[in-house]
């Protein structure tokens, strides 16, 4: 009896193994045909002609007219499905919120965004609530509808999706996975916004060509993502990527994290406005952020400009600590201050030029996000459709 129970839970993960398989080649490799799947997997005719079958009929995958000969009938094209269904990515920062529905190739649809500052959990749960609302009502119809929820959250974030710490938002042991499940009764998933940006830079962006990226993801606070070998390094708990941490400065300025002289007191968004605020760049405006600051540098103000090159500067600082570490192929810089690369640039690559070891800079690209803000939340949407292909390739069992 045993041994029966052994064949049809093998057959069933061999089954499962296969079809993984041939969606994910029809998914990279599309238009493609059956016998090309075949060859190309290593599966014979008839499994792949059962297993498009099953895909077929989950809707993932369509035919279309025939594709080209090369001798006899012209074969039918398998292509991919990608809007057999839509998902949501959230990338939940400290003072903003930016939200998309993207089919499953990852092409954005909608896309919402709010700011804030200084607000509470509950008031940022609301507007959690109303993004998702939103995006939800903007998807297109489909065989699936939405299949998950990925959120983005600058924060440590453990293997069950629980939110451990976010200093800058001031949230400790929160469970916002099962907020949202129990309200959509949907599949989330709950990243650490520099890991899901670095996927999502890999995945879609300035780093599909590279194996081994940094992703520097410096907004309010600076975290950083680690894709080694071609995958996402998370740690023996989850917890790497805090780099925004890391000292640079021995007795510096005390950290909300409780340490002194961290990387993001000098590098980040919040040390950039910080200094501005000192400097009394506006002296008749208590509120700015940012994009005010970015609008100064535009119009040629030297004192703007100079605070974008220290911080540009101070992130080359921190660069050149990892680069050292990690012998990277790239280094990638997201989130909200990429969009400053004009004026960061030039001081955060002379700083990596003039201090990191030469042997490191051979072959090592230094780039500014190609998906501008949108890293984090594609990367927790693409973990999003990941976890919905997974699961629709589990064989479906007739319990008798």
């Amino acid at each position: 009896m045993k041994i029966g129970m052994n064949q049809t839970w093998n057959h069933h993960v061999v089954k499962e193994g296969n079809k993984s398989l041939v969606l994910d080649k029809i998914k990279n490799d599309y238009p493609i045909s059956r016998a090309a799947v075949a060859s190309q997997t290593g599966l014979n005719k008839g499994t792949v002609s059962s297993l498009v079958n099953d895909l077929l009929e989950d809707h993932l995958i369509f035919e279309s007219g025939p594709g080209e000969s090369s001798g006899g009938r012209r074969p039918v094209m398998l292509l991919f499905n990608g809007t057999a269904g839509y998902t949501i990515g959230i990338d939940l920062g400290v003072n903003y919120l930016l939200g998309i529905l993207s089919d499953l190739e990852g092409n954005v649809v909608s896309q919402k965004e709010a700011r804030y500052k200084k607000m509470s959990y509950e008031a940022i749960e609301a507007k959690l609530f109303e993004t998702i609302d939103e995006l939800m009502a903007a998807a297109p119809e489909s065989p699936h509808g939405i299949v998950g929820i990925g959120v983005g959250v600058p924060g440590i974030v453990d293997k069950g999706g629980e939110i451990l710490l976010a200093p800058n938002l001031n949230w400790k042991n929160l469970n916002l996975k099962n907020v949202l499940e129990e309200k959509y009764e949907l599949p989330v998933i709950i990243e650490n916004e520099a890991n899901a940006g670095a996927y999502g830079e890999k995945k879609f962006g300035a780093g599909k060509e590279c194996e081994n990226i940094i992703y520097v993801s410096a907004g309010i606070g600076i975290g950083v993502g680690l894709i080694l070998n071609g995958s996402l390094y998370k740690g023996a708990n989850g917890f790497s990527g805090e780099m925004g941490h890391m000292t640079i400065q021995v007795d510096g300025p005390k950290c909300r994290c409780g340490n002194q002289g961290c990387w993001e007191l000098f590098a980040s968004e919040q040390a950039l406005i910080d200094r501005a605020e000192k400097m009394g760049i506006f002296p008749e405006q208590a509120d700015f952020d940012l994009s005010d600051l970015l609008k100064l540098a535009e119009q040629g103000n030297e004192q703007a400009i100079k605070l974008f090159e220290q911080t540009g500067d101070y992130l080359g600082v921190g660069i050149n600590n990892i680069i050292n570490t990690f012998n990277p192929q790239q280094v990638i810089i997201g989130n909200r201050m990429a969009t400053s690369k004009e004026w960061l640039e030039k001081s955060l690559t002379n700083r990596v030029a003039n201090q990191a070891l030469w042997f490191q800079q051979n072959d090592l690209q230094i780039n500014f996000s190609e998906l501008s803000t949108l890293s984090t939340a594609l990367g927790v949407a693409a973990f999003s459709i990941e976890n919905f292909l997974s699961v629709c390739m589990q064989p479906k069992l007739v319990l008798r």
